[in-house]
């Protein structure tokens, strides 16, 4: 089972959007019952997913209406959220480095 830091910043997303809330609570039930142990795990439960360097993922939410960035640590079975917002908001941040 993966944990996932933190999912009160899906949380506060969620209560500035709530349009976002079940697609965020259904990633988030996803990813905390998965045993993703790499990247190509993850594609196979979304292959729409952007696998970046450094163990980066991002994820559509809502059809692509967000950006969800995520740093995980396969081994120990941890998922960072680095970022949530929309495609303005992503285009403005580096997800390599977030």
């Amino acid at each position: 089972m993966v944990r996932i830091f933190a999912k009160s910043t899906l949380r506060q997303f969620w209560e500035r959007r709530p349009d976002s809330e079940q697609y965020l609570k259904t990633w988030f039930d996803v990813a905390s019952k998965s045993e993703w142990k790499t990247p190509n795990d993850v594609k196979k439960s979304y292959a729409n997913a952007s696998i970046l360097k450094d163990n980066r993922v991002v994820f559509n939410i809502k059809g692509n209406s967000y950006r969800l960035v995520t740093k995980f640590n396969f081994e120990k079975q941890l998922i960072f959220i680095r970022f949530i917002g929309t495609h303005v908001e992503y285009n403005k941040i580096d997800a390599n480095t977030i």
